[in-house]
């Protein structure tokens, strides 16, 4: 998976979670969580579409990775070959 493919499915992912959001504006190192505006359960939600789509396990001990669009797409890159 190369970067604008992780960002595309991303994005879809937090687009279903947060349908209201301008992802073209969103700042890819802003905390998701806070540009979005949402809660631990939308959070582990859209970890658990990311681990669906991809296959990849993602731990607990990972989930700071994925915690801004730039550490997002960076970790999916590194992990989906």
């Amino acid at each position: 998976m190369n970067a604008l493919e992780a960002r595309r499915l991303i994005v879809a992912e937090l687009g279903n979670i947060a349908p209201e959001v301008d992802y073209a504006g969103l700042d890819p190192k802003a905390d998701l969580r806070e540009a979005l505006d949402i809660d631990s359960l939308d959070f582990l939600n859209f970890i658990a579409a990311l681990h669906k789509k991809t296959g990849v396990s993602i731990p607990e001990s990972d989930y700071r990775h994925l915690l801004t669009l730039e550490s997002a797409v960076n970790y999916l890159t590194d992990k989906v070959k």
